[in-house]
This record gives structure tokens, C-alpha cells and sequence, in this order.
């Protein structure tokens, strides 16, 4: 099999795995596979400013800063760590990331390494 045909199954394998939600174990390598090739093609950084992009204009940022004030003023500003900060407000931070956004940067990396095993 040529390296070609490898990469290309490889990516086809990522794709098919991101869509199957029944096997935890193969979504993580896949996972990995797809970050991995992102990080190599130098694509990753394009796709982390387009979430900070819609994260800006959708709130959510915003919304965050509040969490993480209301959090300060709740516990004390000398009571309270950065890491204690990050740790109580990280699972409210991804669950107020609007759907839209998760669709649409999902879509879009689904559709650039379809783009990118059909080479």
C-alpha cells in the first residue's frame, strides 16, 4: 500500500469514527489522529481562531469572565487560586458553548480532511 493510500485511509478512518459514538476507545484514537495531522498540516491554529472568533461574537467569552468574577467574589480574592478558578469554571464554560458553534467547527474539519484524503 503506498503512503498515499495509507494517509488517506487513515483520514477516512478519523472521519468514520468521529461519527460513531458506540466505541469510546477508537473515537480517543481517532481523536488523536485527527489532532495529530491538524498540529503536522499546521491547520490546528486555523481552526482555534475560528472557535475564539465565534466565541467572541456569540458572548461567550464574556459570559465567562463573569463566572470566573462571580467565582472571585464568592470565595474572596485571596481565598481563591487560578487553578481553583479554571477548575469551577471549565465545565460551565463548555457547557454554554453554543451548538451552532460545535456544528459548524465540527463540519468544518470533517469537511477539510474529506478535502484532504480525497487529494
Amino acid at each position: 500500500m503506498s503512503r498515499y493510500s495509507e494517509r488517506r485511509k487513515a483520514l477516512e478512518s478519523s472521519i468514520d469514527h468521529m461519527n460513531n459514538d458506540n466505541n469510546k476507545g477508537k473515537r480517543d484514537v481517532s481523536k488523536r489522529a485527527v489532532n495529530q495531522h491538524l498540529t503536522i498540516e499546521g491547520d490546528k491554529e486555523r481552526f482555534k481562531e475560528l472557535l475564539r472568533r465565534r466565541l467572541t461574537e456569540c458572548g461567550w467569552r464574556e459570559e465567562i469572565r463573569v463566572l470566573c468574577r462571580d467565582t472571585i467574589k464568592e470565595r474572596g480574592l485571596n481565598n481563591v487560586t487560578v487553578d481553583e478558578i479554571v477548575e469551577e469554571v471549565t465545565p460551565k464554560g463548555r457547557a454554554l458553548v453554543p451548538d451552532t458553534v460545535k456544528k459548524e467547527l465540527l463540519q468544518k474539519i470533517k469537511s477539510y480532511l474529506y478535502d484532504k484524503a480525497n487529494k
